[in-house]
């Protein structure tokens, strides 16, 4: 339930949602209270333009990135690195029969970079699927695919599959490592979600270090264009904006 709450929810903090819903509710009003309803609608769209701005964008990836430090040691070979999912597009994958990539691929990047330096005996791939359908891709396996067909023996390779979010990747997780005798272990993930995630292991028991990537934010300077609207800008704001509240909610339940 949590978690398809949880997705329910997403639609609520996404900029373009909140426009939306003042555009509708202009309209709904605009018999009855018009300067009313034309003060929601061109709030909406100030809303949507405001958050498709580059310096927004970069201003809340900056906040949302804030806390992600790589405590990684270059001189220590982990028993283990943990690569989080959330970098597989399933539905491409899907169509195309080959592993499909998003914008935190580089966390299986860097996983594969230290197997194959000796820098982590084996790795331990978590992420599972939304998807109820039967025979549905699982994101562990695609990427446990990837790795044997880049070199990586599969006897290095351990699967956590049933995992849905960050807290069920802690949990599911913990259990392999508990039953392998892992000690030194190096957590993978986006420097967005690696304060939240790390947070979340250290919840469960674990004290992994951390190796962050899929760094987004720059630093500031305006470019030429930065007043024009871009629905990537848009959609780099709207997913900082829900790690935000993610980090909220898992606080409050205790899981982080």
């Amino acid at each position: 339930m949590f978690v398809f709450l949880s997705k329910v929810l997403d639609l609520l903090l996404a900029p373009l949602s909140w426009g939306l819903l003042l555009g509708c509710v202009g309209l709904l009003l605009r018999r009855r209270r018009a300067r009313l309803a034309v003060g929601l609608q061109v709030l909406g769209l100030l809303v949507v333009y405001v958050f498709s701005l580059e310096p927004v964008a970069n201003g809340l990836q900056r906040w949302v990135e804030a806390g992600a430090v790589s405590t990684y040691r270059p001189d220590v070979v982990y028993d283990a690195v943990i690569v989080l999912g959330g970098a597989v597009d399933a539905d491409a994958t899907e169509r195309s029969g080959l592993p499909e990539y998003t914008h935190p691929v580089e966390r299986i990047l860097r996983g594969y970079e230290l197997l194959r330096q000796g820098r982590a005996r084996q790795v331990l791939l978590s992420g599972g699927t939304l998807d109820t359908r039967p025979g549905a891709l699982v994101e562990a396996d695609i990427l446990a695919r990837q790795l044997r067909l880049w070199g990586i023996e599969p006897e290095r390779i351990v699967l956590e599959g049933r995992s849905r979010n960050t807290r069920e990747n802690a949990v599911e997780s913990e259990r392999l490592i508990r039953e392998r005798g892992w000690q030194r272990l190096v957590l993978v993930t986006s420097a967005a979600h690696m304060p939240r995630a790390l947070s979340t292991f250290e919840a469960v028991g674990l004290k992994p270090d951390a190796l962050v990537v899929d760094v987004r934010a720059h630093d500031w300077h305006l470019r030429g264009a930065w007043w024009q609207p871009r629905a990537s800008n848009l959609a780099a704001g709207t997913d900082a904006l829900r790690e935000l509240f993610g980090r909220l909610v898992y606080r409050l339940r205790g899981w982080a």
